[in-house]
């Protein structure tokens, strides 16, 4: 686990800028949701997110990082692909296929990063419910961002919302700190017990991002050294956003409203400040 040190702490006027990016991410991937019908290409979704994010002055977050670079803008996950999946003119969406999206994009130097789950077409029920699931697992993990708190909070309320619906919970991966890079300490598993790692202090962000499955949590990563799959070849979910963690409770900065309808489903107050911008 990461010490505090080696943990960003933003400012207030920093987490303000955060929230300019993470409301482009917003913007972003109701487009791409919007856009998701049998027949269109992952490379179709990903040119559009990448003209959505420059119209606005933002930078992708994802082209060109890490090694191998990185070759686009998002992230493109169908079916059995759990996380980083490359788009592709070659993948077509069919009906009855689900595809993880997950978009970041730069402001000013801040990071935002958010990511959906959305099925394509008619799909069955069952499918339909681990979407579901995997939804309701990130918003209690975000309403455990809590000032004094510990991180393992957040792990833990994710994994008590998943485990009783029998749901895999992919092991290793998880979410992370995020501000003036994408990635930064500390990493944020969707498991674990609570009252555990580092204290949760003001101007403190994390990207929580659970990952499940319908069969096997075991995953493989691809020839390309990129996308990671289940082993099994079950389906997987994985949805994500950016919390900061505020005297007032947790601030969801790549939600529209910041959290305020998803916090108050769950009885839990929102800290955005009330000039924040909203989408």
């Amino acid at each position: 686990m990461a010490r505090r040190e080696h943990v960003q702490i933003k400012t207030a006027s920093e987490i303000a800028k955060m929230r300019v990016a993470g409301l482009l991410v917003a913007k972003t991937l109701a487009a791409l949701r919007a856009a998701v019908a049998p027949g269109i290409t992952t490379e179709d979704l990903d040119a559009l997110a990448e003209k959505t994010i420059r119209a606005d002055g933002g930078i992708p977050s994802f082209k060109g990082y890490a090694h191998p670079p990185y070759p686009a803008s998002i992230c493109s996950s169908v079916n059995n692909e759990v996380v980083h999946a490359i788009p592709s003119r070659r993948r077509v969406l069919r009906e009855g296929d689900i595809i993880s999206i997950d978009c970041g994009a730069i402001v000013d130097g801040w990071h935002g990063d958010a990511a959906i789950t959305v099925p394509v077409g008619e799909v069955p029920s069952e499918v339909l419910d681990m979407l579901r699931v995997c939804d309701e697992a990130l918003w209690r993990g975000l309403a455990a961002a809590q000032l004094g708190g510990r991180l393992t909070d957040i792990s833990n309320a994710v994994e008590r919302h998943i485990l009783p619906h029998g749901y895999g919970i992919v092991d290793h991966y998880g979410g992370h700190g995020i501000g003036s890079e994408m990635h930064q300490p500390p990493h944020v598993l969707n498991y674990g017990r609570a009252g555990r790692g580092m204290k949760l202090v003001e101007g403190v962000a994390l990207a929580i991002e659970p990952m499940i499955t319908l069969g096997s949590p075991d995953t493989v990563i691809l020839e390309d050294e990129w996308t990671v799959a289940t082993k099994d070849g079950s389906l997987a979910a994985h949805t994500e956003h950016s919390v900061a963690v505020t005297p007032r409770g947790p601030w969801v900065l790549t939600e529209p409203d910041g959290g305020v309808a998803r916090f108050a489903e769950l009885g839990v107050v929102c800290g955005q400040p009330a000039d924040a911008p909203t989408g």
